[in-house]
């Protein structure tokens, strides 16, 4: 399964089931196929969100690089982190909020 998040006030954010579960329970809701995220929540949302990235940044070893090779990744190069899977809903969050819209899913 997939998440497409919708806003009238954005561009749809697709995202693979691991990742979407991972960004909507670091906002505290609870994974489903469908649902809404009302524009007054959004801020409460964002900074959630932003917790989990720091306590998610807090347990990565430093150190680890990306690939010198960038089409073959190397054994080491570092794994997408939370920070980069959420940005382009929190960015869609912001958006959302500043107009006043609703983001949906699974409708």
């Amino acid at each position: 399964m997939a998440y497409r998040f919708q806003s009238k006030a954005a561009a749809d954010v697709l995202m693979l089931q691991a990742a979407g579960d991972a960004v909507l329970a670091a906002m505290g809701l609870v994974p489903a196929s469908k649902g809404i995220i009302e524009a007054p929540a959004m801020l409460s949302a964002i900074r959630s969100i932003e917790a989990a990235v720091a306590r998610d940044a807090a347990l990565r070893p430093a150190g680890r690089g990306i690939a010198p090779d960038a089409q073959a990744p190397a054994e080491d190069a570092e794994p997408v982190s939370l920070r980069q899977r959420a940005w382009p809903l929190v960015e869609m969050m912001r958006r959302a909020h500043a107009a006043g819209e609703a983001i949906v899913w699974g409708v």
